[in-house]
């Protein structure tokens, strides 16, 4: 009989990596359908190609490394990045868009570092990054929620648009997004900063068609439905609340600090908090407990650092929507954050 010597703690967490993995992605469901409803199908298009996809290349990468593909697809991982990746880019982004990013995210960001447990940064916001980057225009073809949209964007025009860049009328993407008189196509984060550096007051642009009462139309309710999932995943203990709790307050006090110092020029902090991908990124993307911090005063503050830079990033940034750079800078800091937040050894 084997005799095994372990480090403590000793206490076990029933849940396995797929259970947690399972979790996620079954609380992610209500932000995906409100995405659905209001930008269209092509959300649901976007994540079948990604799941198609990275399942083949996670298991072509496994095959080179001389290893079962199959351990890797079982633990479901590389199915929640493909599923963050799919619903962080615009829904009628050409095929192409996904496949680059999944391989930024599979390839480079994950096994080239080892695989599973050893990447040091994000592997869906390595990919967000790259795409946004080197592809501005793909990356910001948000279309505005159907809501809003005078246009009619069936299955059967989603899936054309994405796999060969036209519509069933034979209009391209970019003749669709211009064809809506009178509605602009820049998403609300977008067409506040606009506004305000062209002198326009935050209640004029607010007052906006694509604005809602909170955040933007359509996008204030996608976050609530991430908020709802996000809170689903801390009940039943899948992640923790300091990291949300750390960005979301971040977020909330910076963005209230500048809202009192300077209402002329900033937006209001339900704005910050119920737009772009503030909900999806607190709960689904910082979380990620490979590139996170890992002592409790650590998480805190991880998180407290990536909601201040979204702010930074939004405000005076060249980007509209900080999160995917906040989390990246934020994963660099990680070390630095462990280092100085270790609890006092056990007796000292």
């Amino acid at each position: 009989m084997a005799f095994f010597i372990a480090s403590s703690p000793h206490a076990h967490n029933r849940k396995s990596t797929v259970d947690l993995m399972k979790w996620v992605i079954l609380a992610a469901i209500p932000g995906i359908a409100a995405q659905t409803y209001y930008f269209g199908w092509g959300t649901l298009i976007q994540i079948l190609l990604a799941v198609v996809v990275a399942a083949l290349m996670e298991g072509c990468v496994m095959l080179l490394r001389k290893r079962n593909p199959m351990t890797a697809l079982n633990d479901v991982s590389v199915f929640v990045t493909a599923l963050l990746l799919a619903v962080a880019i615009p829904p009628l982004s050409p095929w192409w868009i996904m496949v680059i990013g999944l391989f930024f995210a599979i390839v480079i960001a994950k096994h080239l570092y080892g695989g599973l447990g050893q990447n040091p940064f994000n592997p869906a916001m390595i990919a967000y990054v790259v795409l946004l980057i080197s592809f501005p225009v793909q990356m910001t073809s948000w279309m505005s929620p159907e809501s809003i949209s005078p246009g009619d964007s069936g299955l059967y025009d989603a899936w054309k648009l994405i796999f060969t860049g036209f519509d069933d009328d034979g209009f391209s993407l970019q003749q669709v997004r211009t064809s809506i008189d009178g509605i602009t196509m820049a998403t609300p984060l977008d067409a506040f900063k606009t506004g305000v550096s062209q002198g326009i007051s935050p209640s004029e642009v607010s007052s906006g068609a694509q604005f809602g009462f909170i955040g933007g139309l359509g996008w204030n309710v996608v976050n609530l439905a991430y908020l709802l999932g996000g809170l689903l995943l801390i009940k039943n203990k899948i992640i923790q609340w300091y990291i949300p709790a750390g960005v979301l307050g971040g977020l909330l006090i910076i963005s209230t600090v500048f809202y009192i110092v300077l209402p002329d020029v900033s937006a209001s902090p339900l704005f910050h908090l119920f737009s772009g991908a503030t909900m999806l990124g607190a709960f689904f993307i910082a979380t990620d407990p490979v590139t996170a911090a890992t002592t409790v005063r650590g998480r805190i503050i991880f998180g407290a650092l990536i909601g201040v830079l979204v702010y930074i990033i939004r405000s005076w940034g060249g980007f509209p929507d900080g999160v995917a750079f906040s989390v990246l800078i934020a994963n660099m800091a990680v070390p630095l954050i462990d280092h100085y937040t270790k609890p006092r050894t056990y007796g000292h």
